[in-house]
């Protein structure tokens, strides 16, 4: 039973808005099969796709949606929300001081101007670092120290933003989602 379970949770749908867009590409906007499920009875969305993989109940059968489209229109916020994993992604997940990249859980942030020294906790003044350049520049301003960060910390845009989460698809990407997403990948000549 254990295996039937996980062999389910590996059929995530991908959650198109209205206009057939994802709602968001990192993370990539995806709904577990129970959710996906509940979403057609409750009828507020279409299926575009489905898996080969069936789901039955006494009374009913049905092939769990691989792709679906929410009917009403999910209006997109009009600026990013201030977060560190946005930050993360701002910034590349590449430390700020000696342009290596990193995993997220090795990034620490970083004051530019330290909170000591007046600095707030904003877009501007906030970049993604690794521990030992953290440690390292501690509470002192960049040119104390000569370690300045590779790009001006600055508030990102939305698109700035979807366009970076496209460098970082996630590990599992279903055939049927390959229309809906445009992923930094060459495309097969036909």
């Amino acid at each position: 039973m254990t295996h039937a379970i996980s062999s389910l949770e590996r059929c995530p749908a991908l959650v198109l808005n209205a206009d057939y867009r994802p709602l968001s590409y990192y993370p990539l906007s995806l709904w577990s099969w129970q959710d996906a499920v509940r979403a057609i009875f409750r009828e507020s969305v279409t299926v575009v796709s489905e898996y080969d993989r069936v789901v039955r109940s006494p009374r009913f059968e049905m092939k769990l949606p691989s792709v679906i489209a929410l009917k009403d229109y999910i209006p997109m916020a009009s600026s990013p929300a201030f977060t560190r994993f946005n930050v993360f992604l701002r910034d590349q997940w590449m430390c700020q001081y000696c342009a290596e990249d990193f995993k997220t859980h090795e990034l620490t942030f970083d004051h530019v101007v330290p909170r000591s020294r007046g600095g707030r906790t904003t877009w501007e003044n906030i970049v993604a670092a690794c521990r030992g350049c953290n440690t390292q520049k501690g509470n002192r301003l960049p040119r104390e120290v000569g370690m300045y960060p590779v790009t001006e910390p600055r508030r990102p845009g939305l698109h700035e933003l979807q366009q970076h989460g496209r460098k970082f698809p996630p590990n599992f990407l279903h055939q049927s989602w390959g229309d809906f997403l445009y992923w930094d990948t060459e495309l097969e000549d036909a």
